[in-house]
């Protein structure tokens, strides 16, 4: 025997199916363009197969599309649709054009996964472009783009040179391993490596008892320099070798081929990240699987800055719906507006230079093996900003 709804629940359930469907029908659809670079040689297929710590090990858009995903309920509930636009620039000369085609679709929210040049291009011009707009950089590190080169609507998920430097410091001292003996590459990449350690060096009370440079050559009159036993040989004091080589090749050579048994730190060994795929505590595991099964490769830093910034670009259209995208910046860049990272606690961008404010995993190829800031490091105000350059010595003078 078949049974029939009455017409009173008939007519329930058509209001109720109905109501499930107006949020959709009625959703405001807005866009994030995520901006990178053909050619870009960070992205190079042979160097991201080499998966260097610290270094992308694939591209951004994959982690700003997970953000989406795992945003997808908070959004739909908020009469929210959010599409994830992949923009590839074919050289620096393209910008204009993709800039245009942006304004058209009225994307106001970027992630840029950009070298440093193009992306101090980007932030140049997309204001004015877009009608405003604000713009995420999920990859360049430099110092110089949270200083003099800031911009008032550009924020950063990867975290600075100076916010690694000074999570490596903090270990250091807090294992009591003063004495670091330093490797310093060519590369201008090299020397920007060296003064963000030496400078979290004096902050934390690190000595560098010397600073010896290294080569990869095929030289033979030059073949010393890439020598790890030679170069580490003649300085028996250090209690740590910190290798700082921005391009990876070299550092990956240091770890257990030093002249005395000594702990190697820096670009190899013991490394600064914003993330590692091993990170067992609050959700972690959850993030990194549902990014290795969606993209088969391990969740990196980069690939989490990609995400934080998917994230937090959900998180302010959730909490200010109809708030034009000037109050949205004012929200998130030292406003009310936080963001889960899956690191513990609600993590928010500094007002003084865009930073999304963040712990640093102490880690090596198998796991984490502490966060920093370091138990017993102290702020007057907020200890996270022990990690990388405080308000009295920001050089940023932009603000929203």
């Amino acid at each position: 025997m078949t049974l029939h709804p009455s017409r009173p629940l008939r007519a329930l359930l058509g209001a109720l199916a109905l109501a499930a469907a107006l949020p959709s029908l009625a959703a405001t659809k807005l866009t994030i363009a995520v901006v990178s670079l053909d050619g870009d040689p960070r992205h190079a297929p042979r160097r991201l197969e080499k998966a260097y710590p610290g270094h992308p090990t694939g591209r951004a858009i994959d982690g700003v599309r997970l953000a989406a995903e795992d945003s997808a309920f908070e959004l739909d509930a908020a009469g929210i649709a959010l599409e994830v636009r992949d923009v590839v620039l074919p050289n620096a000369a393209g910008l204009g054009k993709a800039l245009a085609e942006l304004k058209a679709a009225k994307v106001q929210h970027v992630v840029a996964d950009l070298p440093a040049a193009e992306l101090r291009a980007l932030v140049q011009a997309a204001p004015a472009a877009l009608g405003g707009a604000i713009v995420f950089n999920a990859a360049a590190d430099d110092d110089a783009l949270r200083g003099a080169q800031c911009a008032a609507h550009l924020l950063h998920t990867v975290p600075s040179r100076a916010m690694l430097s000074d999570a490596l410091a903090q270990y250091l001292a807090a294992r009591n391993w003063r004495k670091a003996l330093v490797l310093q590459g060519p590369l201008p990449g090299d020397a920007l490596l060296v003064d963000a350690f030496n400078r979290s060096a004096k902050r934390f009370g690190v000595k560098a008892t010397s600073t010896k440079p290294f080569k990869l050559t095929g030289d033979p009159r030059e073949r010393d320099l890439g020598n790890v036993r030679l170069l580490t040989g003649s300085d028996r004091e250090h209690e740590v070798v910190a290798v700082l080589d921005s391009d990876g090749e070299f550092a990956r050579t240091v770890p257990y081929a030093t002249q005395l048994p000594r702990p190697v730190v820096g670009a190899s060994g013991l490394v600064a990240v914003p993330w590692h795929p091993l990170w067992e505590r609050n959700g972690g595991p959850q993030l990194s699987r549902r990014f290795a099964k969606e993209h088969k490769r391990p969740m990196t830093g980069h690939d989490w800055a990609a995400w934080i910034a998917g994230r937090a670009v959900a998180t302010v259209l959730v909490d200010l719906p109809k708030a034009p995208v000037a109050q949205q910046l004012k929200a998130l860049r030292g406003g009310p507006v936080a963001v889960d990272g899956f690191k513990g606690p609600r993590l928010s961008f500094r007002a003084w230079d865009g930073q999304l404010r963040q712990p640093i995993f102490l880690s090596h190829v198998d796991g984490v093996i502490g966060t920093a800031p370091l138990d017993g490091v102290l702020h007057p105000k907020e200890v996270m900003d022990t990690l990388g350059v405080d308000e009295a010595e920001s050089a940023c003078k932009q603000r929203p």
